[in-house]
C-alpha cells in the first residue's frame, strides 16, 4: 500500500512541477520521507521511468525526465495527431463504463476550475484525456498519449494560473470543450470530436508555448534601466 502510495505521490509532485525537469529524486530523502525502504522506491522508480516520468542512468541515478529543446520540438510537432487519433478511435471504441469515468473526472475537473485550483485542474485534466486515450485502446498510441500528457500537463500551468479575465475565459471555454468532447464521444461522432479536440489543442497552445518562450528582454538593457530611474524620479518629485 505504501509503494502504490509513494508512486501516486511522486506522480503528481512531477505532474504540478514540485519536483522540477532534471530534478534529482534522493533516494535516502526520499524513502525516509515517505517511511518506505530502498527496494519498494526502487520499484517505483522502475515504474515511473517505465511511464515516462522520470530518467534512471547508471551514473546519474533516478531524475525528473527533462523538457530540453529537442521533447520541447516534439511535443508541438506530435501533440495535435496524437490527441486527434486518439479521439477519432475512442468514438469507436469507448465502453458505457469508461463514459461515466469520463463524465465523473469532468465533474471534478469543473470543481476545480470553479475554485481556480490550478493544481487539482491540472491533475484532472490529464485524467480526462489519460481515460480517452483508454477508450481508445491502441497499444500503439496509447505509449505516446502517456508520454505526451506528462509534458502537457507540467506544461499546462501557465494555461491554469489565469492573471485577468481573457485567460479565465479560455479555461473556462476548455472546460465547456470537454463537455462537447462527452458528448460527441457518447454519440460516436467521430469527425466532430477530432475537431472539438484540436480545438481544444489550439485554445492551449499559445500559452503553453510560454513555459518556454519567457517575456523577452528590453531590446536596449541600459535604456530600459535608465528609463525606470527616470521613472521613479519623476514620481519622486510628485
Amino acid at each position: 500500500m505504501k509503494k502504490q502510495a509513494l508512486y501516486e505521490a511522486l506522480r503528481v509532485r512531477i505532474l504540478t512541477l514540485d519536483l522540477a525537469p532534471g530534478t534529482g529524486m534522493d533516494e535516502a530523502l526520499l524513502a525516509e520521507a515517505y517511511g518506505v525502504s530502498r527496494t519498494p522506491l526502487r520499484e517505483v522508480f522502475h515504474r515511473l521511468a517505465g511511464e515516462g516520468f522520470i530518467a534512471l542512468e547508471s551514473n546519474r541515478g533516478a531524475t525528473v525526465s527533462s523538457m530540453n529543446l529537442s521533447v520541447m520540438r516534439n511535443f508541438f510537432q506530435t501533440a495535435p495527431m496524437i490527441y486527434a487519433s486518439v479521439a477519432r478511435l475512442a468514438c469507436e471504441h469507448a465502453t458505457a463504463k469508461q463514459l461515466t469515468e469520463l463524465k465523473a473526472v469532468q465533474r471534478r475537473f469543473r470543481a476545480a476550475v470553479k475554485k481556480r485550483n490550478v493544481a487539482d485542474m491540472s491533475i484532472n485534466n490529464y485524467r480526462f484525456h489519460e481515460v480517452i486515450g483508454q477508450m481508445a485502446a491502441s497499444p500503439y498510441l496509447t505509449p505516446s498519449l502517456q508520454r505526451l500528457l506528462i509534458d502537457h500537463t507540467r506544461m499546462s500551468q501557465t494555461f491554469y494560473l489565469t492573471r485577468c479575465m481573457e485567460e479565465q475565459h479560455r479555461v473556462d471555454l476548455a472546460c465547456t470543450q470537454h463537455d462537447e468532447m462527452i458528448e460527441a464521444i457518447g454519440q460516436q461522432q467521430a469527425a466532430h470530436c477530432v475537431e472539438l479536440t484540436l480545438d481544444h489543442w489550439a485554445l492551449s497552445r499559445n500559452r503553453i508555448e510560454l513555459y518556454v518562450q519567457p517575456d523577452p528582454l528590453p531590446e536596449d538593457p541600459e535604456k530600459h534601466v535608465e528609463q525606470r530611474a527616470v521613472g521613479k524620479s519623476q514620481k519622486g518629485r510628485k
